[in-house]
């Protein structure tokens, strides 16, 4: 079978060739790339989505499903459309009950590498501060210690920089944009994520002899929230044997970090 799904949206112009991290009979796990939706949004319904677009494929017997026989397949978990990495998909729909009680409880099971603006006192930090839609901004979180949801995020640093770091991240509960609020709140925004404080990481910002050629404009070295889904940890609904999935990071946040490491140094 082949190591990827080919998905397109012909109303947008779109096209993802998403890579296969895993499969067996029960699940299938995808290396879900930056600014795709998992779902439908109401804030964005014209907007593809990656079981839109998924469940189009099943039922007109595109090749990669059909190869499958697949009938039913259905997200596990959320990730935010901002971010990439590991993305479980269950087959049928036992395997979706039986993952949808370990998601619900407070472990570590996804693992997440973040690269943010700022600097830390402490190499593992943790951040505890309930969640919850803002009520005037539609798709905008914020911390909210009287109307939000219990919301719990642990940190380690993994690569401290001049002015950045690079983060271990470890959700123990799963809301909405939970990473990206919880780090605005400790005062260190995702790189890229604007909406959240974050800026784009430029290339001349780090280099002093930078120059651009003539008639060139100079683009970010990454301009999305560079947060990414490195690794899931499951036990298989099947076998209830412990399961690790582990996503490569995308081409832009491999970048970033090689940049930061030749050009920004290495905090002290």
């Amino acid at each position: 079978m082949n190591a990827a799904i080919k998905l397109s949206s012909p109303a947008t112009a779109e096209f993802w060739e998403i890579p296969i991290l895993y499969e067996d009979d029960q699940l299938i796990a995808l290396n879900k790339p930056s600014g795709l939706l998992i779902s439908a949004d109401r804030n964005a319904p014209a907007r593809p989505n990656l079981m839109m677009l998924l469940h189009r494929d099943i039922q007109r017997g595109a090749m990669w499903a059909r190869e499958r026989g697949l009938t039913y397949l259905m997200h596990a978990h959320r990730l935010d459309s901002e971010a990439s990495g590991v993305i479980l998909l269950a087959k049928n729909k036992p395997a979706l009950i039986a993952l949808a009680s370990q998601f619900g409880s407070e472990k570590p099971a996804r693992i997440f590498a973040a690269l943010v603006r700022g600097s830390a006192e402490q190499p593992n930090f943790a951040a505890d501060a309930p969640l919850a839609p803002h009520p005037m901004r539609a798709g905008f979180v914020r911390v909210d210690p009287n109307a939000g949801k219990r919301s719990c995020t642990e940190f380690s640093v993994r690569e401290a920089f001049s002015g950045y770091l690079l983060l271990e991240c470890r959700p123990l509960t799963l809301r909405t944009h939970q990473i990206r609020v919880h780090l605005r709140h400790l005062r260190l925004p995702v790189v890229g994520d604007e909406i959240y404080g974050g800026s784009a990481l430029w290339l001349s910002t780090l280099k002093s002899n930078y120059r651009l050629k003539a008639g060139q404009t100079e683009k970010p070295l990454i301009s999305r929230p560079a947060l990414h889904a490195e690794r899931l940890t499951v036990r298989h609904p099947g076998t209830d044997k412990s399961i690790t999935i582990d996503a490569p990071w995308q081409k832009d946040l491999i970048v970033a970090v090689k940049y930061l490491r030749r050009y920004s140094g290495r905090a002290v």
